[in-house]
């Protein structure tokens, strides 16, 4: 018996009990209201999504739990101290449609959409100057697994690409960079700046005043990563002061965004309802159950989250 723990919505959760127990058809996967008592001791796996942490606790011989999703920062803030190992979704399919929206928002960036749109609402008409792609400089905070892959999507669409990254990465037609001396050198070059960095310790509140005012003037942000990274006040000032030209916000502290927050209305702020990189349900539970099989076949857990790093 595999729980199933997770914060979702009952239709939702009967859809992928249905889609995890067809891709593993010889184990049985239960919504965790279905586990009795006593199966609770016998239990050393569990699949998760976003779970309530505290019922992990019931499960004393819990080895590993596999997410559903990419983002586990509140798994490993609750089981920093336990000795449970949490597996993320790494999925090539959501990893694609992070490129794809990274680019798309870098486009909308890049050609003047929302000035084009602030235009059209005061029936302004007014050309403004196409800066070429190759002198576009994006620099991508966070080169793991979606940053790669944007950074490449990026650069085929002939943007001048940049990443950064806590230690020292090495990618065909990107410049890298890491380390304090490195983000400075990075911020101070770029014109757009999308952030897909985890939630950790290290980041929470990251994008603030003094990373912000190290960016050119009239750049602007994209953030896909989690809302805790940016300090909002900060940006706000920086945004009604014209040093930030725009922001593009996938992700906020509190979802959904409530309404009486001032980032709704704001004419330089673009608020998108956490659309960049949806699960996608058959291709993560394929990577789930390969996962679990080959533990089954070899005693082996996936590679797992490092729980001093927090990804």
């Amino acid at each position: 018996m595999i729980p199933f723990i997770n914060q979702l919505p009952k239709h939702e959760e009967i859809i992928w009990l249905a889609v995890l127990n067809q891709r593993l058809p010889d184990e049985n996967i239960v919504s965790y209201s279905e586990v009795k008592l006593a199966d609770k001791k016998s239990v050393k796996l569990a699949i998760v999504a976003n779970p309530d942490t505290d019922l992990l606790a019931e499960f004393e011989h819990l080895t590993w739990v596999h997410s559903v999703w990419a983002g586990v920062e509140h798994l490993m803030k609750s089981l920093a101290d336990s000795p449970i190992e949490v597996v993320r979704l790494i999925d090539p399919t959501l990893s694609n449609a992070m490129s794809e929206a990274v680019l798309a928002w870098s486009l909308y960036l890049h050609r003047d959409m929302p000035r084009y749109a602030m235009q059209q609402q005061n029936q302004h008409w007014l050309q403004h100057q196409l800066v070429p792609a190759s002198e576009r400089r994006i620099g991508i905070l966070g080169l793991g697994e979606l940053g790669q892959v944007s950074a490449a999507q990026l650069q085929k669409n002939g943007f001048n690409v940049m990443g950064w990254s806590r230690t020292a990465k090495k990618i065909a037609n990107i410049s890298c960079f890491s380390g304090e001396q490195g983000l400075a050198e990075m911020l101070a070059q770029s014109d757009i700046l999308v952030c897909l960095l985890p939630l950790t310790q290290a980041t929470r509140g990251m994008l603030n005043k003094n990373l912000l005012t190290q960016l050119p003037q009239s750049s602007a942000i994209i953030n896909f990563a989690r809302g805790g990274i940016i300090n909002t006040d900060d940006l706000l000032a920086a945004l009604n002061s014209n040093y930030l030209s725009h922001a593009v916000l996938d992700v906020f502290e509190h979802e959904p965004l409530t309404a009486d927050s001032e980032l709704w209305q704001h004419p330089d702020i673009t608020i998108l309802p956490h659309i960049s990189a949806p699960t996608n349900i058959n291709s993560a539970c394929d990577i789930v159950a390969k996962n679990i099989l080959n533990f089954r076949a070899t005693g082996l857990i996936p590679k797992a989250v490092s729980k001093v790093n927090g990804y």
